[in-house]
């Protein structure tokens, strides 16, 4: 192991680097998406919750790895080409969007409906409401699956190793195919994720131990 750290650091840091990119990036937009169609969904306006109902039941039940794949593959063929990275990262985005947007969705449906009401009553609009008033207590309520998702999302970033993201399981790969040490090679990236969701992981049960709701 030691040796796999030495004399590779600067290519692990490499795939750090656009492992660490792509979670940051699929983790605010997905979080972002995932907001949207939870309030969409409990809009009380029928089309709109159709359509936050099919994104969510189509992306839940289609595999990561073919959201990815006709990303990079199908994309470029029809339209414009994609690399790897980005095709990756999307995928991660509408994949991680759909869980969270259900999770999202149970926290604000735990959120007492007298919320709501007396914050329409102060004149917000709909959409005040959900962002200044309903949100912020929904995603306290959810604090412990949100982190698993987001927990989820990182390691989920290693799909980007099929599509050649460059990323941290894509230069392990590189590393043990030139090595053939391929033990060593794989217990390193492992812990290189464990330094990315173990931080983490603290860090959803020190919110959830401070936002806990009596």
């Amino acid at each position: 192991m030691l040796d796999i750290l030495s004399n590779y650091s600067d290519q692990l840091l490499e795939g750090l680097k656009f492992t660490l990119l792509s979670s940051v990036i699929a983790l605010v937009f997905s979080l972002f998406i995932g907001m949207v169609m939870a309030t969409l969904r409990i809009s009380g306006k029928k089309p709109l919750e159709v359509i936050s109902r099919v994104y969510v039941e189509f992306f839940l039940n289609i595999p990561l790895l073919v959201i990815v794949m006709f990303f990079y593959i199908v994309i470029p063929m029809l339209w414009f080409p994609i690399d790897g990275f980005t095709a990756g990262t999307i995928g991660l985005i509408i994949y991680s969007s759909a869980f969270i947007s259900e999770t999202i969705r149970a926290g604000i449906l735990a959120v007492p409906k007298g919320q709501m009401e007396a914050a329409r009553s102060t004149g917000l609009t709909f959409v005040q409401a959900m962002i200044h008033v309903i949100l912020p207590q929904a995603i306290k309520i959810v604090v412990p699956p949100l982190g698993n998702q987001f927990i989820n999302l990182i390691k989920n970033s290693s799909i980007l190793a099929l599509v050649a993201g460059l990323d941290l399981m894509y230069q392990g790969d590189l590393i043990a195919s030139e090595t053939f040490n391929i033990l060593d090679t794989y217990m390193v990236v492992g812990l290189f994720y464990l330094v990315l969701t173990l931080p983490l992981s603290y860090l959803m049960k020190y919110l959830e131990k401070k936002w806990t709701v009596s």
